[in-house]
């Protein structure tokens, strides 16, 4: 009877020990403490003005510009003068055997 009282004690040691290491203390999450702004302040003082940028770079070349239109027509050039006279030809030869043959015109319908 001794043998049977001592392991049931054992057992209960045993399980007391294995429920106590998984025991973990209770967290508890307290929300955060909303703050309710007060009124806004007055306006600020106005900021000084900043200083001037950088000048930017030199832009790219243009294109090429469009053909100019045609040009007026120019005046009429002066008359020139009259030329000088041929030299007088000489004077032909008589007979011959030289024949010249010359068509009528048609006739008018």
């Amino acid at each position: 009877m001794k043998h049977t009282i001592i392991l049931p004690a054992a057992l209960i040691a045993i399980a007391t020990l294995t429920l106590a290491a998984c025991d973990r203390p209770t967290v508890v999450n307290t929300p955060p403490v909303m703050t309710v702004p007060g009124p806004a302040g007055p306006t600020g003082a106005t900021g000084n003005t900043g200083s001037t940028g950088s000048t930017g770079g030199t832009g790219a070349m243009g294109g090429t510009g469009a053909t100019g239109g045609t040009g007026a027509t120019g005046g009429t050039g002066a008359t020139g003068d009259t030329g000088s006279t041929g030299a007088q030809g000489q004077r032909g030869a008589t007979g011959g055997d030289t024949i010249v043959i010359v068509p009528n015109p048609p006739a008018s319908r």
